[in-house]
């Protein structure tokens, strides 16, 4: 089994060599679970009402918006509506080549006509994919001052603000969004919110409801389901979770989302192999650092720590050219290292430095993780306790805080956070699980002692 991963690290390592070797200064899409993967520009539905080609492929799409082009240079709608579409490709391929044509095109866009909706609001979704959410939310506001009777822009504002921990703004913006066009682009942005308040039937159904809008077999339909997927995991209830992953795999096979949702799924039912294989294809079609990590830390569980080492090690590849290529990947890479329990000092600098960037409940869980590495429980429990500000009812963030209280020595309220976290989700880490279950029985035995 070593060998056989050993191989396909060299394989991904190659590819993303090869990217690297090609690509100076574009980034690669961050999608590190769900909480990011709420940054959807979801471009199907945008160019729906864009483009005559509604039923078509993204990439027939790019070929007739730049066939449009070549027959008029001037063509500023043509610029913005493919920047748009270059946009919604790296979303289905993490090519971080596209991220720089978008760029190219939208500039060319704005050049030819400053006030360009379309333009100006596809600047604040690449602005989102690249981490950069005060950049984003200008450029939202920016857009829905030219035109505020069109929703796009007010996804782009309600994203930049959640990820900024801005929670009421974001609130107030989505309703207007919804009031506008309730659709999936709303539906699923008031899904996340509902999910960050702890409301997880509430969250769900708005899920539904996203599906339900979308077209079968589109991509934007497939990413809704997976979220929907990922909702029924994380609280849980993993043969619904089953079910979403292989519908959407019978619409879209081989949808990398659902592939690698799916082999979450099998790792947390006990069937090792089968999530190995699926991580793995993942990982194949397209490294994202999420589906390398779960892997690394599936290989870990299972007593594999060189296949482990092997994806840990090309997560430090993708982290080089993700900060090569200008995106901030602070957050994402001090949990990453609080995980594995290394460079403990700087990871806390690079916590508070994310937090400090964006203050949302996320970057505050995060440092207060790291915090907890470094041994520093007091202030740990500080950001512990702001993460859960908003009632969220993820078990990671739970757990966080119950090995927190733990090392407090307040084991009641560590009961509480580790049976709270549990009782959502007891499959909900690789990692940690065991250990909460583990803790959890100790604390509930010296009470009874």
């Amino acid at each position: 089994m070593q060998s056989f991963a050993s191989n396909r690290m060299l394989n991904r390592f190659v590819m993303i060599s090869l990217v690297a070797v090609t690509i100076i200064a574009v980034s690669w899409r961050l999608n590190p679970g769900r909480a990011a993967a709420i940054l959807s520009y979801d471009m199907d539905s945008y160019l729906a009402d864009t483009t005559s080609r509604v039923g078509a492929s993204t990439d027939q799409q790019i070929q007739t918006l730049q066939d449009q082009i070549r027959a008029n240079s001037t063509d500023w709608q043509a610029y913005s509506r493919l920047g748009m579409a270059y946009l919604q490709k790296a979303r289905e391929t993490a090519d971080p080549t596209y991220y720089q044509k978008a760029e190219e095109a939208l500039g060319r866009s704005l050049g030819l006509e400053p006030n360009d909706y379309t333009a100006i609001s596809a600047q604040g979704a690449l602005a989102l994919a690249r981490h950069q959410f005060l950049s984003a939310l200008e450029w939202g506001e920016r857009a829905r001052q030219i035109n505020p009777d069109r929703s796009y822009a007010y996804g782009v504002i309600a994203d930049a603000q959640i990820e900024l921990g801005r929670y009421p703004e974001a609130i107030q913006t989505l309703q207007m969004m919804v009031n506008l066009r309730p659709d999936m682009n709303s539906y699923s942005r008031i899904s996340y919110v509902r999910e960050l308040h702890g409301d997880t039937a509430g969250a769900l159904e708005m899920m539904q409801k996203a599906v339900d809008s979308g077209v079968p077999g589109a991509e934007n339909t497939a990413w809704a389901r997976t979220q929907l997927a990922a909702l029924y995991f994380n609280s849980g209830q993993l043969e619904r979770a089953e079910a979403e992953y292989q519908h959407t795999l019978q619409d879209r096979p081989a949808y990398v989302y659902a592939v690698a949702g799916l082999g979450r799924v099998r790792a947390a039912q006990g069937l090792t192999g089968e999530a190995l294989e699926l991580l793995n294809q993942a990982c194949d079609i397209m490294p994202l650092p999420e589906f390398v990590i779960t892997l690394g830390d599936l290989y870990q569980a299972t007593g594999q720590p060189q296949a482990a080492r092997e994806q840990y090690k090309l997560v430090g590849v993708i982290e080089k050219l993700y900060r090569a290529n200008g995106v901030d990947m602070d957050m994402e890479i001090a949990l990453f290292n609080a995980d594995r329990n290394q460079n403990i000092d700087s990871t806390v600098a690079l916590a508070r430095q994310a937090y400090d960037v964006r203050p949302s409940i996320h970057a505050a869980d995060v440092l207060a993780w790291a915090l907890y590495k470094a041994g520093d429980y007091k202030e740990a429990q500080v950001y512990s306790l702001e993460a859960l500000r908003l009632g969220t009812n993820d078990s990671l963030k739970l757990f966080h805080a119950g090995m927190i209280a733990h090392r407090l020595g307040d084991e009641a309220l560590a009961r509480k956070y580790f049976e709270q976290a549990l009782g959502t989700n007891p499959y909900f880490s690789i990692l940690y699980a065991d250990e909460a279950q583990r803790t959890l029985k100790s604390i509930q035995r010296s009470e009874v002692e």
